[in-house]
């Protein structure tokens, strides 16, 4: 398995995550379509992929940072996108979405494995976030197993069941406390993102890596954070303070920061 993060955070969040065998076409999976095709079209040609080479789009939920160009990932190439039925009915109301996600909508079913692509199979689970409905997603594939939670107030019991039993975890580390409560924002803004439906902070993602790491983690990467209340130096900092003091040493879990508008590598799972 292959991932790619072409951007992440409020200016757009897109992933690619890739099934890549020797001597066959790499098929996989987009999770939210944030950024346009045009700069997805130019990443993926600079690390020789084709722009076809994803088979379904999943979506997280309905805010624009997520799905901005879904739209135009319908009409251009006709993929199959695959979420919850509240969040299909959603999509087709959104000015986004609503005149080409017709033939492309596929419901997942609650509570089962869901074949979306070749030797891909997803669940979903709910988490806490102002949107119409935001879902995370635990990701099976060739026995190994990738959870993406990001866009979330806190970490639910079900979501920590997925990520304490992950190869790779990707999940939200926001915003640093001091800087969003000493900051600029307005305070209706400030409670929303930290009052428990909005965003996950430095600290409380710390919290959940201490519960959820377990020996078979490998990979944990830091998502979403915010242009004004967080640094990538700050996101990482925290997250590796919790794995020393777990006596994880350096290199045992591959730790990164997934960064804002910066397109990641294309990292091997």
């Amino acid at each position: 398995m292959r991932f790619l993060s072409f951007s992440s955070g409020s200016c757009g969040n897109c992933y690619l995550l890739l099934r890549d065998e020797p001597g066959t076409t790499p098929s996989g999976i987009l999770i939210d379509a944030g950024v346009s095709i045009r700069r997805m079209k130019r990443i993926l040609e600079s690390l020789s992929l084709d722009f076809d080479c994803f088979q379904a789009v999943l979506v997280t939920h309905d805010h624009g940072d997520h799905i901005r160009n879904l739209g135009s990932i319908c009409k251009r190439l006709s993929k199959p996108v695959y979420t919850t039925p509240v969040l299909q009915d959603a999509l087709t109301r959104n000015p986004f979405t609503r005149l080409e996600i017709g033939g492309c909508r596929r419901d997942l079913v609650t509570d089962a494995w869901n074949r979306v692509a070749d030797g891909i199979e997803v669940q979903y689970f709910e988490v806490p976030h102002d949107a119409t409905q935001t879902v995370g997603y635990a990701i099976r594939c060739d026995g190994h197993l990738f959870v993406l939670m990001t866009d979330l107030g806190h970490v639910t019991e079900e979501a920590m069941y997925w990520a304490s039993q992950a190869d790779t975890v990707v999940v939200e580390s926001n915003f640093d406390v001091d800087m969003l409560l000493g900051g600029s924002y307005p305070h209706y803004l400030k409670m929303r993102i930290c009052q428990g439906s909005g965003h996950l902070s430095n600290d409380a993602c710390g919290d959940a890596i201490r519960r959820f790491m377990h020996p078979g983690l490998r990979n944990l990467f830091l998502c979403h954070l915010s242009g004004n209340n967080n640094t990538p130096r700050l996101a990482y900092d925290h997250a590796r303070e919790v794995l020393d003091d777990l006596g994880i040493e350096p290199g045992s879990i591959h730790l990164r920061v997934l960064e804002r508008g910066v397109p990641s590598p294309l990292l091997t799972l």
